[in-house]
């Protein structure tokens, strides 16, 4: 049993494991439990995803923070943690995006011993697949970029590939014929849900209140400075309070009355029928916005475009269906002989250079954590430590410093797309 300030907590082992089979599995504490919201906290976070949850964890741990909640309007995980491809990398290109990513990485592979919860970290490594000269030149460039902040990247021809990934089209009739690709060995995947309920764990752990079916209608201020939240499940007042709520931010900062830099958007997400072992990495299409591994399950899990127009819904629609299924074909003909088993939406805060923002607001007492694009996920470790270093701090760290709200008014975004201020086309 481990007590770190909080509830007491039965250890994870194969010990463990031995002697509850003994006793017929009936001695297996609550993962966490569920709190009743108290009349105050020092901080308060509202969001039960991964980057809160990991928030509260690294704050409790960390910054030696006392009174914590995470606020959740649904059930624990239920937002766009669990509406995903899974996928872990530090692949970028901006010397900003890249520095926290890998950061990201590093804490990605001590997780599950620092959690004592088995977060299903698999990396098989991720090919950025090139289809012409001019992409391998990109690749190329992104590859020196990662190198020289010491992440490892690998330029490799059409042979490793096809030896890698043989049940791709290689045929010289081929419509995107594959000249190589950018090789990432550390990416890979994690169980999403498993994430979400190791942070939980963890932070419930060190005494941090997880609130569930708690959804916050509103905001309480002093003068001009917020001092804790409307719910409904109550007042509930606050030191801090620190938004990390995915597609929702605009929504939730709407009523403090900001008008943020950020669209809401639907992702797309697919899992086929269980197959045989065919696919032993991530990989990227270089000539249409698809990627797809395969999972523990056999399951071949995969994605593509957002939908073009902003909705809060958590559903798709078929005509990306359809985009995404197509660029799947071109590059495994065989995927379309294999039946699709499901389909689901997760909500996109998509920003206008399609990097994320850290920072305070100009609300006293509001932090945001938001806008990440297509780069939740694969954030989380990151995000929640960063996060807790503003939320205790009261300034950025280092790695977020960059990641702010005013740089979208001053003109000095982090364009890790090149897109422009498109969020739909990011």
């Amino acid at each position: 049993m481990s007590n770190v300030g909080g509830t007491a907590r039965m250890r994870y082992s194969l010990w463990n494991l031995a002697r509850q089979a003994l006793r017929g599995h009936r001695g297996w504490q609550p993962a966490w439990r569920d709190a009743e919201p108290q009349r105050h906290y020092d901080v308060i976070i509202i969001g039960g995803g991964g980057h809160g949850l990991a928030t509260a964890y690294y704050l409790a741990r960390d910054h030696n923070v006392g009174r914590i909640a995470v606020l959740e309007k649904g059930w624990l995980g239920g937002g766009n943690t669990g509406r995903n491809t899974t996928i872990v990398r530090s692949n970028y290109m901006l010397g900003d995006n890249t520095d926290f990513y890998e950061w990201g990485m590093k804490l990605w592979e001590s997780l599950s011993q620092d959690l004592n919860f088995n977060v299903m970290l698999s990396q098989r490594g991720q090919f950025n697949l090139a289809h012409s000269d001019a992409q391998m030149d990109a690749a190329r460039r992104r590859g020196n970029i990662m190198r020289a902040h010491g992440i490892d990247a690998e330029l490799v021809d059409r042979q490793v590939v096809q030896e890698a990934l043989p049940h791709l089209d290689f045929r010289d009739e081929a419509r995107f014929p594959i000249y190589g690709a950018l090789y990432q060995g550390r990416a890979g995947t994690a169980r999403h849900d498993a994430v979400a309920w190791g942070y939980a764990r963890a932070a419930d752990a060190y005494g941090v209140d997880i609130i569930q079916n708690c959804e916050v209608t509103g905001y309480t201020f002093e003068g001009e400075r917020v001092t804790g939240v409307e719910t409904s499940r109550g007042q509930i007042g606050a030191g801090r309070v620190g938004l990390a709520v995915a597609g929702n931010t605009g929504r939730l900062a709407g009523m403090a009355g900001l008008r943020l830099p950020i669209e809401s958007h639907v992702l797309q997400a697919f899992v086929s029928e269980s197959v045989k072992p065919c696919l032993d990495h991530v990989v990227g299409f270089g000539a249409g916005h698809f990627y797809i591994s395969q999972s523990d399950k056999g399951g071949l899990v995969f994605g593509g475009d957002l939908d073009g127009y902003n909705s809060y819904a958590q559903r798709g629609n078929l005509p990306l269906l359809e985009d995404v299924l197509t660029s799947g074909v071109a590059l495994m003909p065989w995927l379309s002989r294999v039946r699709l088993l499901r389909h689901w939406g997760g909500v996109m805060d998509m920003t206008m250079d399609g990097s994320p923002i850290i920072a305070p607001t100009p609300v006293e007492g509001l932090y945001l954590n938001g806008g990440w694009c297509y780069g939740g996920f694969k954030a989380t470790p990151a995000s929640g430590w960063c996060f807790a270093h503003l939320l205790a701090e009261g300034e950025s760290h280092p790695l977020t410093r960059d990641f702010t709200l005013e740089r979208f008014g001053l003109g000095d975004q982090l364009d890790e797309k090149g897109m422009g201020p498109s969020p739909w086309a990011h």
